[in-house]
């Protein structure tokens, strides 16, 4: 059974007129949660990825086994105060407001190769955020990587504009 149908729609949630893509589904079927993080496992090997960044919350899921597996460094993206040192962030605007996202100072190296991922992208605002965020440590980040794409929402758009490789498992077009 492929990615895409293991993936819950979820219609009026969180807002009434907004679909949502319920991963939970993939996550809970073993040999679904390993098929995908497999796939991304194949597309990174040997790229030299020093370090994985992965953005709150569900990204974490994906992002800390993909990291084990290409034998690099997790890197949190949190939300402002979710982390315990000195932190650097960037402030965004996202479908639901205004938000600021951190990394700790000391999280990433200039020079260093790095994969962020996600869930899912939607309108790829914390996803540019993150993008930023890091490249302003004079870090490289080489691709963008998320599960889900709903490129109705305009975020992989978003981000290719900006010079900003994204890789996505499946795409839901509604």
């Amino acid at each position: 059974m492929p990615i895409k149908s293991r993936i819950r729609a979820i219609p009026g949630f969180p807002r009434q007129g907004v679909t949502f893509r319920d991963i939970t589904t993939l996550l809970k079927d073993a040999a679904g949660f390993r098929l995908a993080i497999h796939k991304l496992i194949n597309r990174y090997s040997g790229k030299k990825i020093h370090k994985v960044a992965a953005i709150e919350s569900r990204g974490f899921i994906v992002g800390a086994p993909l990291a084990y597996a290409l034998g690099a460094g997790f890197v949190p993206v949190r939300k402002k105060g979710k982390l315990p040192a000195e932190t650097i962030g960037c402030d965004y605007v996202s479908e639901y407001g205004t938000d600021r996202i951190e990394i700790h100072t000391d999280a990433v190296a200039q020079g260093e190769r790095i994969l962020l991922v996600d869930d899912l992208l939607a309108t790829g605002g914390t996803a540019e955020a993150a993008y930023k965020l890091l490249c302003g440590t004079g870090c490289s980040v080489i691709e963008c990587a998320f599960l889900v794409d709903l490129p109705s929402l305009g975020g992989r758009e978003r981000l290719e504009r900006l010079g900003i490789k994204v890789f996505t498992l499946v795409e839901f077009n509604d």
